[in-house]
């Protein structure tokens, strides 16, 4: 029984997830009764039951659930969750489980899906082809993997005639989808506890890729082979859509934008970083063939304020400057930092960095190593475990992966003990950085360097 309007009861397990999130504001936005258990109480979490979604800390079989009707009720889970005793009960009283894919596949079955995947650059291209959908009245809704700074949520409804949605290659989710329009930004080695290797990755971007229909469209960074029929796009070289001529002036980027049939002069953004020019190409690229004009265009690209936690930018009045980003992988880390450089190539960088995973940490290692010796000074948090057990990976720590670094400043610090060791450092530019709990440091830096 898939048929979503059956049902008046969604319960979320792992309701905290920035995917998981977006789909109870769905539900509860449609006046269903949302209710879910996460692991940690966290500001998405609060945010959710301050509109009204009930929601529990423990793993546990309390009178909520005992209460619910297998007739009625969906449970929604996230594979990111192994085991817990909540999914056992609905699994064993024949309650219908369903993956969060597979529910974001049905809800945009009846619409024009346009799903954006790639192992970076997903979660920026959607939430600014959301804001361009919304800059230009076009009646849809989106299901974003980030806090939009445009309209400070990651579910936005505004009609359902298209969809926007970030189809998440984890687990090979991506694969419940019916994208009637699609992107590919870059299929690099990720996630290798599921795919094993590089060329299981790109093969699940290609089975990705074969869903889309035939005459819908589908748009490929140049350079990624897809094995089917495509649109290219690119920066600073040619393809059926490009960006070129790019200038930095202060903190604005400028560039031009080419279709296979013209070229439109001198758009203004403030997104710092090459990657990001080419994930609007890509954005400006869809829009243009959904009819929108390049004026409405021009406008919406300039007011995009980005993403919560992607290069979230604060300069100060005694010169210091404060980025927090969401980076979790070296080639994310890199673009971080070499936009930086480019900006403040003589400002002395310190850098706070928390692994997630163990297995991305064992896995990327020397990659990690290199791009956090760009910095000048170092930090690095205890490894964010997420799903994963230490005892698993034996070996495998912040020390260990520090001793790789190629900095003569650089030490390893616990959580609780990070923010105390910022403020006793000499910086111009802090970088707070990675994909775990380290947000929680973002409000006591912004405090403290307001104060200063």
């Amino acid at each position: 029984m898939n048929n979503l309007e059956t049902y008046q009861t969604f319960y979320f397990v792992g309701i905290g997830g920035i995917g998981m999130s977006a789909l109870a504001r769905y539900f509860n936005a449609s006046g269903k009764n949302v209710l879910g258990y996460d692991k940690t109480n966290t500001k998405l979490t609060q945010l959710l039951m301050n509109e009204g979604i009930d929601i529990v800390f423990e793993d546990g079989i309390d009178e909520r659930i005992a209460s619910l009707q297998k007739e009625n009720t969906l449970i929604i889970y996230t594979p990111a969750i192994k085991k817990l005793d909540i999914l056992d009960y609905f699994n064993q009283n024949n309650f219908e489980v369903l993956k969060r894919a597979k529910v974001l596949g049905l809800i945009t079955e009846n619409t024009e899906c346009i799903a954006v995947a790639g192992t970076h650059g997903k979660t920026t291209t959607s939430t600014l082809l959301s804001h361009l959908c919304k800059e230009a009245d076009l009646p849809f809704s989106c299901f974003l993997g980030g806090i939009s700074e445009n309209f400070k949520s990651n579910f936005l409804y505004n009609g359902s005639a298209y969809s926007v949605v970030e189809a998440d290659e984890y687990d090979r989710s991506f694969l419940s989808l019916s994208p009637d329009w699609a992107v590919v930004t870059s299929t690099d080695a990720d996630h290798l506890d599921i795919y094993g290797d590089v060329s299981h990755i790109e093969e699940g971007f290609k089975q990705f890729a074969a869903l889309v229909p035939e005459d819908k469209k589908l748009f490929v960074r140049k350079g990624i082979e897809i094995g089917r029929n495509h649109h290219t796009y690119a920066v600073n070289e040619k393809a059926d859509y490009y960006s070129d001529n790019l200038r930095m002036d202060y903190d604005k980027i400028y560039f031009d934008f080419h279709t296979p049939t013209e070229t439109i002069k001198d758009f203004v953004w403030d997104i710092p970083g090459i990657h990001n020019v080419e994930n609007a190409t890509v954005a400006l690229a869809i829009l243009n063939n959904l009819g929108v004009d390049f004026e409405t265009l021009k406008k919406a690209i300039a007011n995009f304020k980005g993403i919560k936690r992607r290069y979230t930018k604060h300069i100060y009045k005694n010169g210091k400057i404060y980025i927090d980003d969401y980076a979790h992988h070296p080639t994310e880390i890199n673009a971080v930092v070499d936009s930086i450089r480019t900006f403040y190539p003589d400002k002395k960088l310190l850098v706070a960095f928390q692994p997630h995973l163990f297995s991305r940490t064992r896995d990327f290692a020397d990659g990690f190593a290199q791009s956090l010796s760009k910095a000048d000074e170092l930090v690095l948090l205890d490894i964010y475990p997420a799903r994963e057990l230490q005892e698993n990976f034996e070996g495998i720590t912040s020390g260990w992966l520090l001793e790789k670094v190629q900095l003569k400043q650089k030490e390893v610090s616990a959580l609780l003990d990070a923010f105390a060791k910022i403020k006793g450092k000499d910086f111009d530019i802090l970088l707070t950085v990675g994909a775990g709990n380290i947000d929680t440091l973002y409000d006591p830096i912004v405090e403290w360097l307001s104060a200063e």
